[in-house]
């Protein structure tokens, strides 16, 4: 098992190394070996965050074992997520599997020529093009200017099936061997990319000859996080069979990710924003913030899925939070998760899962009057009298967007 492996654990050497090692998975679970916590903590951000990168630091580790453990973390969350047995679980969790390899592969290709040579731990284009059996499906375009975009409406994607392609390595940048402009066949285009990531993957707004269409590098990644995505996904859930041991012995884990899948639903959200009125472990989080306090990844969540839940968008998010520790760009990032199709599916945390966080602390008794903040909020609003928004304090004071 090398870096490699642990960082693209979805490549086909990746199997190879787990099934070489022999390892069982079911006496892994039993003894509680790092790779579980690591497995568990790989669903929970996913869920929560649309990455599988450790908190602690993104991978590799420093050590044979923190690249054993985390390869094998992988088949392990694999079986978390079937145990739960949630669609839209799984299709968070491959996003977010996804997102998180080309994070990686950005860095990868930004690495320069002669320490990628060297580099056992980072892969090229030409690499990830091979495992995905797309190398003759897609050559350098050696007609475009630097800089060129692929197609003839611009734009980049939205989150969509390309699962957050949007950020990360320059476009057009030309660095290192990869080139700016590439052509990739029609078929493999068209089974990659969606028209519901933008106009301008609408394959008539394309520059598309000789049976191939013309892509930025950009684009490109966007495509292969497609692919990333669709091999994460495939064959989830799965059923254990003989292993029912390891069901058994992940079940607790599994109870606390099944809390974050809360399948209430909402009416409308009250389409106001009164922090007057916000429960009480909602106001402490944005106190705790005001002083220049850190949050948890927990407690964060908690927060822009609440506001969020309201009905901010992740603008207002970002203002309304302008005072406080939280980083605008981690704001932006975290709220557009929330909000696109896929965070959707998530109601904000009920108070049970936050107590057991230890961010709700039921304070005068609020769980007999709701047991989620969402709800609380609305029966907040329904109940008073004048409702002052915070929104048209910043429209009297000039500061909303135009």
């Amino acid at each position: 098992m090398d870096a490699l492996d642990a960082k693209y654990p979805f490549f086909a050497s990746a199997r190879e190394a787990v099934a070489e090692a022999a390892v069982s998975l079911p006496e892994l679970v039993a003894a509680d070996a790092p790779a579980v916590e690591r497995a568990r903590e790989r669903v929970e951000r996913a869920l929560l965050e649309g990455t599988v990168a450790a908190e602690s630091g993104d991978f590799p580790g420093e050590s044979a074992s923190d690249t054993q453990a985390e390869l094998l973390s992988y088949p392990i969350a694999r079986i978390l997520v079937s145990l739960l047995d949630s669609q839209p679980a799984i299709e968070k969790y491959a996003a977010a599997e996804a997102a998180t390899a080309m994070e990686r592969v950005r860095r990868d290709l930004e690495t320069d020529d002669e320490l990628r040579s060297v580099s056992s731990a980072t892969v090229g284009l030409d690499d990830l093009l091979a495992e995905f059996d797309l190398a003759d499906a897609v050559r350098p375009d050696a007609t475009a200017p630097a800089g060129v975009r692929g197609g003839t409406g611009g734009g980049t994607t939205s989150g969509g099936a390309g699962g957050g392609a949007t950020g990360g390595g320059p476009t057009g940048s030309g660095a290192g061997r990869d080139p700016d402009g590439y052509r990739i066949d029609v078929g493999p285009y068209l089974r990659l990319t969606s028209p519901e990531w933008g106009d301008s993957w609408r394959l008539v707004n394309r520059a598309l000859a000789d049976g191939a269409v013309r892509v930025s590098r950009e684009e490109l990644l966007a495509a292969l996080e497609a692919a990333v995505e669709a091999r994460v996904a495939e064959g989830l859930p799965f059923e254990l069979g003989a292993d029912e041991e390891i069901a058994a012995a992940l079940e607790s884990r599994v109870a606390d990710l099944r809390r974050l899948l809360s399948e209430r639903t909402y009416a409308e959200p009250p389409d106001v924003v009164a922090p007057a009125l916000f429960p009480p472990c909602m106001t402490n989080l944005i106190e705790k913030a005001e002083r220049d306090a850190a949050l948890s990844a927990a407690e964060s969540f908690a927060l822009m899925a609440f506001l969020v839940g309201i009905g901010m968008t992740p603008d207002e998010v970002v203002a309304f939070c302008a005072d406080t520790s939280l980083d605008a760009e981690g704001i932006r990032y975290q709220t557009e998760y929330l909000t696109d199709d896929r965070g959707t599916q998530y109601p904000p945390p009920t108070c049970e899962t936050l107590a057991n966080y230890g961010i709700c602390h039921n304070e005068d008794d609020h769980m007999q009057v709701a047991a989620d903040p969402l709800s609380y909020y609305e029966k907040q609003v329904a109940a008073a009298d004048d409702v002052t928004d915070w929104r048209d304090g910043r429209e009297a004071d000039g500061s909303e967007e135009d």
